[in-house]
């Protein structure tokens, strides 16, 4: 009973922090567009910029967090310090960002690239260590894909909570006034987040060391330890993540403006997530009999046999409600077999070039997350702006091909280059061979360091 009880509460208290996480960073793609043209008054041009160019400086922030992360060696280890010093600032400028100041557009727009660069980085300070640590938690392989698991439907909560509540909440509290709608909302959930971080920290410990001793090296010397397998993963990472952002910023412009279904908005927010629900449940069942690599397609090919349901069935609601279900299980499977493949890929490190470079793979992932939110930000924005968008009012015919191509097209291109990534990630035929090397290894350098202890002079 015991044993039952701390694994779920390490799988639950490591999983909460990215729902944590999620109350902002879901926000970030599905809302920060809207609220900066709708709101906060600036055109959709220069939101889209704004969030690539503050998602370029953030990328190279995370570099630097790895590289902090790898080096750090406390007794709470090296990734779960960060869960505390990260959550405060993180809630602070979550408010920040959402505050609309009496300033002019200059004005408005350089507040806007400061407290969101702000907020990036402090985001950045308690996401990568929680990108970093599974390998820390346990070497169990099926336990490291039900921790990755339970991690993914916990931030898949975080995305629902805020696809579900966010405009009911800016409403009621903003009673006609948005700003203040926006604020008062962001501030729940910025508080809301600070504490999730700290059960984070209260209910993880990492108990398994490297399988490499700890030195100190260079940059260069630990870019060595990159691996083939951790190109594909950035790559999957880029890919998912442009296909994130996209979805879920243009899901709310195609079904107000293309459908003209605005009443449906707070159920497309949660059908379309929680449809990804038994998906993320029975992931780690399917690890175990089904290759990384084939899950990916599998979940790809899926995601676009519900986007073409959309298309194909504009004016039936069955086969709108079935499509938004389809993707939901797809965009959750490519979600889910993504993060499954980080402790892997970390663990091929180690075994191919004996490095442990677990921060750095994750801040090369958050780089290449982050400058995908960017582009695929501004690539809305620039669609929007380039076909005649204009808020709150009928769309001309340009503008609405050009949110129907970035809800349906776009999507399956990307579909199709992740299968083509994922085509040369081959870490799962060795996953084994690997972790029994590495458990030899660690074992080696327990016996050694017990070795060195026993010839230590007394000091009596």
């Amino acid at each position: 009973m015991n044993l039952f009880w701390d694994k779920w509460r390490k799988r639950i208290g490591y999983g909460i922090g990215d729902l944590g996480c999620n109350l902002v960073f879901s926000t970030m793609a599905s809302y920060l567009m809207i609220f900066y043209t709708d709101v906060f008054g600036i055109t959709a041009a220069a939101a889209g910029t704004l969030t690539l160019v503050t998602k370029i400086i953030d990328a190279g922030t995370d570099t630097g967090m790895g590289l902090i992360v790898d080096r750090t060696h406390t007794r709470w280890g090296q990734g779960r310090p960060y869960f505390i010093v990260g959550a405060v600032p993180f809630a602070v400028f979550t408010v920040l960002t959402f505050v609309v100041p009496d300033f002019g557009a200059t004005g408005k727009l350089v507040w806007a690239y400061v407290t969101y660069s702000l907020l990036c980085l402090s985001y950045t300070i308690v996401n990568i260590p929680l990108n970093t640590i599974v390998p820390r938690l346990t070497s169990d392989v099926h336990e490291r894909d039900c921790l990755v698991s339970t991690r993914m439907v916990c931030a898949m909560i975080g995305t629902a909570v805020v696809m579900t509540i966010t405009t009911p909440l800016v409403k009621f509290f903003g009673r006609g006034d948005n700003a203040k709608g926006y604020l008062i909302t962001m501030s729940i959930y910025g508080v809301a987040a600070m504490l999730i971080f700290g059960i984070t920290f209260l209910n993880t410990e990492e108990v398994v060391p490297t399988s490499v001793t700890h030195e100190h090296s260079r940059l260069k010397d630990d870019l060595k330890g990159l691996t083939g397998a951790s190109i594909v993963l950035f790559i999957l990472n880029f890919l998912y993540f442009g296909l994130y952002v996209i979805r879920n910023t243009s899901v709310l412009y195609y079904f107000t403006y293309n459908l003209g279904k605005t009443d449906w908005i707070v159920f497309v927010g949660l059908f379309g997530i929680l449809s990804g629900l038994p998906m993320l449940l029975i992931l780690p069942f399917l690890e175990k009999h089904i290759s990384k690599r084939n899950l990916m397609v599998i979940s790809s090919l899926i995601y676009a046999i519900g986007d073409l349901t959309i298309y194909l069935g504009k004016s039936s609601t069955v086969m709108l409600i079935s499509g938004l279900a389809v993707t939901g299980l797809g965009i959750y499977g490519i979600f889910g077999t993504t993060f499954s493949m980080q402790p892997d890929v970390i663990d091929y490190s180690e075994y191919k070039n004996k490095k442990s470079i677990a921060g750095m793979i994750a801040a090369f992932q958050g780089f290449f997350v982050k400058a995908s939110m960017g582009l695929a930000s501004m690539l809305v924005g620039i669609f929007l702006t380039m076909s005649g968008y204009v808020p709150n009012i009928p769309q001309t015919p340009k503008a609405l091909a050009a949110i129907e191509t970035a809800f349906i097209w776009i999507p399956l291109i990307i579909c199709v280059l992740i299968c083509i990534a994922v085509y040369f990630y081959r870490v799962d035929s060795i996953r084994s061979e690997m972790s029994e090397e590495l458990e030899n290894r660690r074992r080696v350098n327990a016996s050694k360091g017990s070795a060195s202890a026993s010839l230590q002079p007394s000091s009596n």
